[in-house]
């Protein structure tokens, strides 16, 4: 049986790897632990140099990007709305999420939120590679999470037979 115990990593392609490094040092505090550089790709034996690097996002997790200077232009799936594919961190709380917020925006960053998702508010941003950027602050108590978790797999039967979406939970956008 496989037992995960958490990521290990999440990696993102960059346009430039010092300038990620920076933007997520100086707007997420984020620090950078590893850089690992390469003329040839270890798994696929490929000649194809990359810059890999993995920055600090607390409690062990791991955000890494690869920057390949080789490969055409960064571009995004054109057929996916922007709101889809996105990084969500979370923090301590809703203080400390708006408090990111007014941070965010005095360092000239563009900041959509919060928004309430009923267990957890949301601000989303993007960095300079283009990717979309959640911080979250958790607010549902356990009760409400425990009524998430049952209905979940409820909802996803519902789903997949009639596209529409399922109730079960609609109390999460009927709240402030």
């Amino acid at each position: 049986m496989i037992d995960i115990k958490r990521f290990h990593h999440v990696a993102y392609r960059c346009k430039d790897a010092k300038e990620t490094v920076d933007w997520y040092k100086e707007m997420l505090n984020m620090e950078l632990t590893v850089a690992i550089a390469e003329n040839e790709v270890p798994s696929t034996k490929e000649p194809d140099p990359y810059m890999h690097i993995f920055l600090d996002a607390g409690m062990g997790n791991v955000l890494a990007f690869f920057e390949i200077p080789n490969s055409p232009d960064m571009g995004r799936d054109e057929n996916t709305p922007k709101w889809v594919q996105h990084i969500a961190l979370e923090v301590e709380n809703i203080d400390a999420l708006v408090n990111a917020k007014n941070e965010l925006v005095s360092k000239g960053v563009e900041v959509l939120g919060p928004v309430n998702h009923g267990v957890f508010k949301s601000i989303y941003f993007f960095d300079p590679n283009g990717h979309r950027l959640e911080l979250a602050a958790n607010s549902g108590s356990i009760e409400q999470m425990a009524e998430l978790k049952r209905v979940a797999p409820l909802m996803v039967e519902e789903w997949s037979t009639t596209k529409v979406a399922p109730t079960h939970a609609a109390w999460l956008h009927e709240q402030d």
